[in-house]
């Protein structure tokens, strides 16, 4: 018998140190099961190749995708949240932003950013989940609201990336108040002729839908994206009813008239800046 399959030694061992483990995090696993490399997601625009499956991200990864060379001026980074309530439920709400600040090591559920994008100029305001649930707070409203101030003055176009799970309960109707403020910041974009592309991640809920995220001159949504106020179990629970399949998902709610495109990731930053070009009447840039 040959050695190739037989072990000639007995009692072969290994030390620790020198096992030769899998890095974590080299395989991302889909929800209908595909296996895709970590690296090669990354460069398929973190869309995995086999079932098309738009895995969710941040604004690192937003940016990215959006910005020439990733080459961008962040706006407002050190605006951090107060917690005037003193609220407390299962844990102090400052405990709460200190640990999601150190997990992520973001300052709060959403980055602004300048840069140029396909050679323009253009203001890109992108929602991170992974910050408590991408919770709309004052200080998601106000830099919002200073990423609209930044368009208005240099007359550059509005891009918002909403992903996010709500208004953010600890700051109560301190939280509430930012519908009102950034829908009339956005207004004045408006009045300016300025253009605004909103793009709706998954998941685009409540507070976020019920404002910023459907106010767009033009709406889209990558494909698959949850969308609604609601969430679909709420819905169903509310009206006794068995809902339609496909339910708030990106599909459903473009064919009910709220989206107006739904863009693949691969092209986003192409059609972003085709739909500016058209808003602006100029000449579309390849």
């Amino acid at each position: 018998m040959t050695a190739w399959f037989k072990r000639k030694e007995k009692g072969i061992q290994t030390a620790t140190e020198e096992k030769k483990d899998t890095p974590r995090g080299l395989w991302y696993k889909s929800p209908t099961g595909k296996i895709v490399e970590s690296e090669e997601l990354a460069k398929n625009f973190y869309v995995s190749p086999e079932d098309d499956y738009h895995v969710r991200i941040g604004s690192k990864e937003y940016f990215e995708i959006l910005f020439d060379d990733n080459k961008f001026k962040e706006l407002d980074e050190k605006l951090t949240a107060k917690d005037p309530l003193k609220f407390e439920d299962t844990k102090k709400y400052s405990d709460r932003l200190k640990a999601a600040q150190k997990k992520t090591g973001l300052k709060d559920a959403v980055r602004t950013a300048v840069g140029k994008s396909q050679g323009k100029d253009v203001v890109v305001c992108c929602m991170d989940f992974a910050f408590i649930g991408g919770s709309m707070g004052s200080v998601v409203g106000e830099k919002i609201a200073r990423g609209i101030d930044h368009a208005l003055k240099k007359k550059i176009p509005f891009v918002m990336i909403s992903k996010s799970g709500g208004a953010r309960m600890m700051e109560a109707a301190i939280s509430l108040m930012q519908l009102a403020k950034t829908s009339a910041k956005l207004a004045q974009l408006a009045d300016a002729g300025i253009p605004y592309i909103s793009l709706c991640t998954d998941p685009t809920t409540g507070g976020t839908t019920a404002s910023y995220a459907m106010l767009g001159d033009i709406n889209i949504s990558e494909p698959g994206a949850l969308i609604g106020f609601a969430g679909p179990r709420v819905v169903k629970e509310a009206t006794g009813k068995e809902l339609p399949e496909g339910f708030q998902t990106a599909e459903f709610v473009k064919e009910h008239g709220f989206l107006d495109f739904i863009v693949h990731r691969s092209q986003l930053k192409k059609k972003i800046n085709l739909y500016i070009d058209l808003i602006e009447n100029n000449p579309i840039r390849s």
